[in-house]
């Protein structure tokens, strides 16, 4: 399942070469296009830099920590800006790069790990039906199991009969 572009590399290099060719502001395209100046100022810093490829959506892709790293260290020892880091590293947006700062003050380099996405893979052994082996049970086994049904038994039929008593209450009070 693909991530659904919100614009397209198409529109994205008509408002670059409105800026660049046209010589317009980014402010006059944005108003005329009815979006973000900063989304504009993005994508002519992309299209500087890397040509029409930069415009292309991309794909969510996963950074090593080694690379996670040299980013944070570039912005601490070249004072680059958020943007300017995101522009010279190609990454798409500058949030991406706000959360590895985040993480990797609050954890270090652990936090710059990859994170598992999705849902988890395995389920909680406690809701987790025991499989049945092909070994027979011991006795004492098989009297734990006996055991185990019949308290579920008798708690069955404490509860039926607490609604029974409920029922004929609710009868005597009605006439």
């Amino acid at each position: 399942m693909e991530r659904k572009v919100r614009y397209d590399a198409a529109f994205k290099l008509e408002c670059v070469k409105l800026v660049l060719e046209k010589h317009y502001s980014c402010n006059y395209v944005s108003n005329q296009k009815g979006l973000n100046e900063s989304n504009i100022r993005k994508w002519v810093r992309f299209y500087k830099q890397y040509g029409s490829i930069g415009l292309l959506p991309r794909k969510n892709q996963s950074y090593s920590v080694a690379f996670k790293l040299k980013v944070l260290k570039a912005i601490n020892n070249n004072s680059l800006s958020l943007r300017a880091a995101s522009v010279k590293f190609n990454i798409p947006d500058t949030s991406i790069i706000v959360k590895w700062k985040k993480d990797f003050t609050t954890f270090g380099l652990v936090g710059l790990q990859p994170k598992t996405r999705g849902r988890p893979t395995f389920m909680d052994t406690n809701k987790r039906k025991k499989r049945k082996s092909d070994k027979p049970l011991t006795r004492e086994e098989e009297l734990l199991l006996e055991n185990e049904a019949l308290r579920c038994e008798n708690e069955l039929l404490k509860k039926l009969q607490a609604l029974i008593q409920a029922e004929e209450k609710a009868r005597k009070r009605k006439p």
